[in-house]
């Protein structure tokens, strides 16, 4: 459980750091946007280290499913763009292989 919340934490904190670079640079945002959005990526690469994973690799991977289904929420929420069936689709394919990736059993 612990995991999950760790993971939407991280990806609700890279999508906010990464869109206050985004506004500063793409929508002419005052340079103010970089103190949270250097905080939120702080935030991000702290929540990662909460996932239970004994590899940092393996951890970074499973998370890309995550983020790529929180990126489309946003896609959908704060830029009022609803996302297409190959947007859904491609997320359910990425958490499917997320899940085989944190959880398959290991032998070594």
């Amino acid at each position: 459980m612990l995991t999950l919340v760790a993971y939407i934490g991280a990806a609700l904190a890279e999508i906010g750091g990464c869109f206050a670079f985004w506004a500063w640079l793409r929508l002419d945002k005052s340079p103010l946007w970089l103190v949270p959005g250097v905080a939120s990526l702080i935030a991000f690469a702290t929540l990662l280290t909460l996932v239970d994973s004994d590899n940092a690799g393996r951890a970074f991977a499973a998370y890309g499913g995550v983020y790529i289904c929180a990126s489309l929420v946003w896609l959908w929420l704060v830029e009022k763009q609803q996302p297409d069936r190959f947007d859904i689709g491609g997320a359910i394919l990425c958490l499917i292989g997320a899940g085989i990736i944190l959880l398959a059993p290991r032998t070594v």
